[in-house]
């Protein structure tokens, strides 16, 4: 009995005390009304794409709308072709056809809310990367109506999760905060990702453990994730994200 109350004592402090601060600060914050009240006009955080020749791959990151962003975020994929004057965009929603393609500005505001770059890459390493992305986008399993559910997943961090964990090569993981990138697509407990140094345990996202070189140590409950990772000094806290020593390298 003294065990059990001390884990729920740890789950209160590292999980629910978070959320809820976070809520309270999301609540008490200026936001839109709804859909149709929201700004998702370009930010203007990305580089106009005909002031360089050379490809890009970005993947973007904004916390979602309504109250559930208190506690997650919405994540994209941008690529620019070398040579290219536009940029391409793709991310999955909650409604009508879920992948959608040049649906908004690549990096437009998601329910009025500044995106950030997490994950960039230029030159010869985004245009040798653009190839996998696409056959990723194309290979994603859920992209048919109804493919999309908000927890525990398939949802928008799911389909980025995934096609970044099918692009060899750019070894790179969503933030702690987006809620759905733990759904395990292919329905394995036990997941090796060779080419990113990780091991991944999940209960079908609910719960879940991950360890490697790129993550830390991260425990996922109910989509939150609390965790450290000493190779960057930084901490993870549920709904808030990586809180890091080191400057954020994309």
């Amino acid at each position: 009995m003294r065990l059990l109350k001390i884990l729920l004592l740890g789950v209160a402090v590292v999980y629910v005390a978070p959320v809820l601060l976070s809520a309270l600060l999301f609540w008490t914050g200026d936001h839109p009304a709804s859909w149709h009240a929201a700004d998702w006009t370009s930010a203007k955080v990305l580089p106009a794409p005909a002031a360089s020749e050379a490809a890009a791959v970005y993947v973007m990151s904004a916390r979602t709308g309504g109250l559930k962003g208190a506690v997650a975020t919405h994540s994209w994929i941008v690529v620019k072709e070398k040579g290219a004057t536009r940029y391409e965009r793709w991310d999955k929603v909650g409604w009508g056809q879920p992948v959608r393609h040049d649906a908004y500005p690549a990096d437009g505001r998601w329910y009025s809310n500044l995106p950030e770059i997490v994950v960039g890459r230029h030159g010869a390493e985004a245009e040798a990367l653009i190839p996998a992305i696409r056959a990723a986008v194309a290979a994603y399993p859920f992209a048919m109506r109804g493919g999309y559910h908000i927890f525990p997943g398939p949802n928008s961090n799911t389909f980025v999760a995934f096609v970044l964990a099918h692009t060899a090569g750019l070894a790179a993981t969503l933030p702690p905060v987006a809620v759905g990138r733990d759904y395990p697509v292919e329905r394995q407990m036990i997941a090796l990702d060779r080419d990113r140094g990780e091991l991944r345990l999940s209960l079908f996202g609910y719960a879940g453990v991950t360890v490697g070189r790129l993550s830390g140590f991260e425990v996922n409950l109910l989509g939150l994730v609390a965790g450290f990772d000493p190779a960057r000094l930084a901490i993870k806290i549920p709904a808030f994200g990586t809180l890091s020593l080191r400057s954020p390298t994309v």
